[in-house]
This record gives C-alpha cells, sequence and structure tokens, in this order.
C-alpha cells in the first residue's frame, strides 16, 4: 500500500504537460512509459489512465478523475491478489474451467457471427411476411388495447379554430387535404388513421383522456372535443382492437421480420455445423470410437 500512496503522491505532481509530450511521443512510435501505481509486480501506466480524463477538463478535476481511477484499480488488484493466495486447489480447478468455457464460447461465437453477417438472406419479402403471419396468428393476440385515430391539437389562440372543427368532422378527401394545409399552425396531429397506436400512447399524446375512463374511450366515436390549460384535442376513433384479439399485421410487421431473420439464423448455424461434422469426418479430423 505505500507504493501505491506514493504514486498518488507522483500523479499530483504529473503535469497536463507531461501526459500530452507522452500522448505526443506515443504517436511518433518512440514511448518512455512512466508507471503511476503498482500492486506488486503489477503496474499502471499512464497510458491506460489518460483516457479516463474527458477533453477539456481542468487540472485539478483531472486529477481528481484519475486517482479514483487508481484507487479502483488498486483495490481490485489488491482483492483479486488475495483471492489468488487463498483460494484452494478445487476452486481454483472451477474458475480455470469456467475461464475455458468462456473463452471457447466468445471464438465460437464470434466465429459463428462472423458466418451469419456473410451468409445470411436478410431480404424479407412481402409475401413471406404475409405467410408467416397467416400461419402463426395464433402467438400475436395482442396484451394491449389498439385504437385506429386520427387527432389534432392546436393552441387555445388558434384563429382558424371553427374551421378546423368543420373541416376534421367532414369525411370528404377535399376537407382533409384543406385540413392538411392547416397543419403547420397545429401543434400536433395524426390525420390518417390507417395506423394502429396504443392504448398507452394516445394516453400520452392526449392528456386530457387520462381523466376519461377506459372503456369510453375503447370506443368507436366520429368526434370527441377536449381541452387543457394549453389547447384543443379534436379526435375521431375509426377503429378498436381489445386484448386477446389478433394484432393487425402492420402493427407486428417488423416483429414478424425479426422473427423471420432469427429462423434463418438458427438454421444457417444448423447447416454451418452440419457442413462441419461433414468435412471434419471426410477429411480424417473427427473420429468416434
Amino acid at each position: 500500500m505505500r507504493k501505491i500512496i506514493f504514486t498518488f503522491c507522483f500523479l499530483t505532481l504529473l503535469s497536463c504537460d507531461k501526459i500530452k509530450d507522452f500522448i505526443s511521443t506515443k504517436d511518433t512510435g518512440a514511448i518512455n512509459e512512466p508507471i503511476v501505481a503498482s500492486v506488486g509486480e503489477v503496474n499502471l501506466y499512464l497510458s491506460d489512465v489518460v483516457n479516463v480524463v474527458p477533453k477539456g477538463t481542468s487540472k485539478n478535476d483531472s486529477l481528481v478523475l484519475i486517482k479514483s481511477y487508481i484507487n479502483t484499480w488498486a483495490k481490485q488488484q489488491l482483492l483479486l491478489k488475495k483471492a489468488e493466495e487463498n483460494i484452494s486447489d478445487v476452486n481454483n480447478k472451477q474458475i480455470n474451467e469456467l475461464v475455458k468455457n468462456y473463452k471457447e464460447s466468445l471464438y465460437i461465437n464470434g466465429y459463428k457471427e462472423s458466418l451469419i453477417n456473410q451468409q445470411l438472406d436478410t431480404l424479407i419479402s412481402e409475401e413471406s411476411i404475409q405467410k408467416y403471419y397467416t400461419n402463426n396468428k395464433d402467438n400475436f393476440r395482442l396484451n394491449e388495447e389498439l385504437l385506429q385515430l386520427k387527432y389534432i391539437y392546436f393552441g387555445k389562440d388558434f384563429l382558424d379554430k371553427q374551421e378546423a372543427v368543420k373541416k376534421f368532422q367532414s369525411t370528404t378527401i377535399e376537407d382533409l387535404e384543406d385540413l392538411e394545409n392547416l397543419t403547420i399552425n397545429f401543434k400536433d396531429y395524426m390525420l390518417r388513421d390507417s395506423s394502429w397506436v396504443s392504448y398507452d400512447d394516445v394516453l400520452l399524446k392526449i392528456p386530457p383522456f387520462r381523466y376519461e375512463s377506459k372503456e369510453k374511450l375503447l370506443k368507436k366515436s366520429k368526434f370527441i372535443q377536449k381541452e387543457d390549460s394549453l389547447g384543443v384535442y379534436l379526435v375521431a376513433v375509426n377503429n378498436v382492437l381489445k386484448r386477446n384479439e389478433i394484432a393487425p399485421l402492420s402493427y407486428i410487421r417488423n416483429n414478424i421480420k425479426q422473427l423471420i431473420l432469427h429462423k434463418r439464423k438458427i438454421e444457417l448455424v444448423r447447416e454451418i455445423e452440419k457442413t462441419l461434422i461433414n468435412d471434419a469426418i471426410k477429411n480424417n479430423e473427427f473420429k468416434e470410437y
């Protein structure tokens, strides 16, 4: 520990220029690296701590950050040293086996990922998505309520309120286009009611709905007007899906894409493993006795 305390004192005297000089020499290939701390035979070098300090940090703050890093490093090394001295042979064998298995897993998984990135077909047709959805519909039951709605939100000082209400309630294409021309004056809006939105997201977008009963909101409605201290909300609920109903394809399309990709990955890995075994047998690298 005396040695660690000494290096703390040394670090306090270490100037930012010294760090800059070290980085410069490292860039040119001429490295004369100082040790900033040590525990037994294990050293912590200046290169290990220079990246701890963000650019623009003052000298005093830099020293605080580096001291904290060194202190953490020292405690870890001391605990490791004590653990290695006191661990039993049985436990040491178990740890070595775990390390070996973990290292092997990293290599194998890294190799598999490399092959997957090279060989996996990531293009998914609409036909494949539709087929997967049709064959697995029962797996896509909702655990939340969904709504198809349109809404607009404008401030209370909006001058064309009556016109907006009239256009919003209309079902003609012309009035919808006129309403879209007014969107620059809206705080928020969603005018195409073909998209599905979760009930929770609706509450986030339209805060006054939080004070209404859920049963009341989960009904088709041609026109709802709500206000809060900041503005006015106009809402029309076109359709509702309840919990446990089948989710619409448009809502889960991206999820299905991920499921198809995951299935392809599994099949590709199986094919890779099968090929490795067959090649090893063919080349007399793998034998069973």
